[in-house]
């Protein structure tokens, strides 16, 4: 992934980076704070708090304001445990703790690279990301998982080549750091990915000798292992996917490079490990997002269109966008507090973020965002934790 940067240093008591050593588990040291014993890092059998039930401990760390996470977790191997952990996000959903943050891969206004933007819901920057491991990607996969984010194969870009990669590396939003997970089955770019009751599938994509691919896979987190299942009727390539009550649809994209775009819908039924069809599905589509039990498409041919999808009758909708100008103006998507995010790809001052709330009355859907990104906007995730 091009130029991802270094997250600034904020200058408060507790540093909001973290240094190799702290990922293999040592203690941070922090100005003005006594320093904890290794003894007591290293065990896990000691209480979170001194003098606390460990679910009275728990419930107290999840009610800490999300910025302040990275710092938390190096105060004990304890503590980053549980900071990591599913249990965590569970905990601050019960206390109703949860923050939403918008991750946005942008390109650097001079064009020397990319990083990711960490905004919050009123679009206020937090920090950049570290640099992600391994080569410089294009084509690869984004997936939320568990509060995480996965980063998934792609084109490595290496001695001016392409190669395909099977590499996946996860970045911990809580403790502001990036780790290496299994390898997928198949290298690919350019394909289809989703997440899907706790479980990643890809589908599709383009292989090493540039052949579309119908095969698929699933990465269970629980065991870090990537396994192949039942795959596509047909290649497809530059595809994507979105999961609903239990299925992954998969959509756009085209069957080879030789025949013409598909409007064909490929659906998975992670239950029953079979694919069904649709055939009323979006082509070329550009941007693409899902809010709430509907997605939202813009396909290639009209950048001025909302195609909006809903799962639970199969139907499509149409909405204009209230954009004037040249029709060859591209969108990102963003997703915030239920509403869409529409990021222009023009390099104009004067273009506005626009944002489209489904829930608002009829004729007060669309209003303008202050937020922005710093740069173009390559593709973004949301993230609660």
């Amino acid at each position: 992934m091009p130029g991802l940067v270094s997250g600034k240093r904020r200058v408060t008591d507790l540093s909001m980076c973290f240094s190799d050593s702290l990922e293999q588990g040592t203690l941070a040291h922090f100005k003005g704070a006594s320093c904890l014993t290794s003894k007591i890092a290293d065990d896990f059998n000691s209480p979170i708090l001194p003098g606390l039930p460990d679910d009275v401990s728990k419930y107290c760390l999840a009610l800490v304001p999300r910025s302040n996470f990275p710092a938390m977790g190096g105060v004990c191997k304890r503590w980053r445990s549980f900071i990591r952990s599913k249990e965590f996000i569970t905990v601050r959903k019960l206390a109703g703790m949860l923050e939403e943050w918008l991750y946005i891969l942008t390109v650097d206004p001079e064009g020397n690279g990319s990083h990711w933007d960490v905004l919050d819901c009123f679009g206020q920057k937090h920090h950049e990301l570290p640099s992600m491991p391994g080569p410089v990607k294009v084509g690869f996969g984004v997936v939320v998982l568990n509060g995480k984010l996965l980063v998934m194969a792609g084109y490595a870009m290496e001695d001016g080549s392409r190669t395909p990669s099977a590499d996946v590396y996860q970045y911990d939003s809580c403790l502001n750091s990036w780790s290496k997970l299994a390898n997928m089955k198949v290298a690919r770019s350019d394909f289809a990915c989703a997440e899907v009751n706790g479980m990643v599938y890809v589908v599709g994509g383009n292989a090493a000798d540039g052949e579309s691919l119908s095969c698929a896979e699933v990465y269970d987190p629980d065991t870090d292992k990537w396994t192949l299942i039942e795959g596509l009727r047909r290649p497809r390539w530059g595809c994507f996917a979105y999961g609903f009550e239990g299925k992954l649809y998969v959509m756009g994209g085209r069957s080879s490079f030789t025949i013409g775009n598909s409007r064909f819908v490929d659906v998975y039924n992670t239950e029953r490990h079979t694919w069904c069809e649709m055939k009323n599905g979006c082509v070329m589509v550009t941007a693409h997002a899902v809010v709430g039990k509907k997605l939202f498409c813009i396909e290639w041919r009209n950048q001025r269109k909302l195609s909006i999808f809903n799962s639970e009758d199969n139907s499509w909708k149409i909405v204009p966008v209230p954009v004037t100008g040249s029709s060859s103006i591209r969108f990102q998507f963003g997703i915030l507090d239920g509403k869409l995010l529409l990021f222009s790809l023009q390099e104009d001052p004067g273009y506005n973020t626009l944002l489209y709330d489904p829930n608002a009355a009829s004729g007060s859907e669309w209003q303008t965002s202050s937020i922005k990104p710093s740069g173009l906007c390559l593709c973004s995730v949301t993230i609660e934790a």
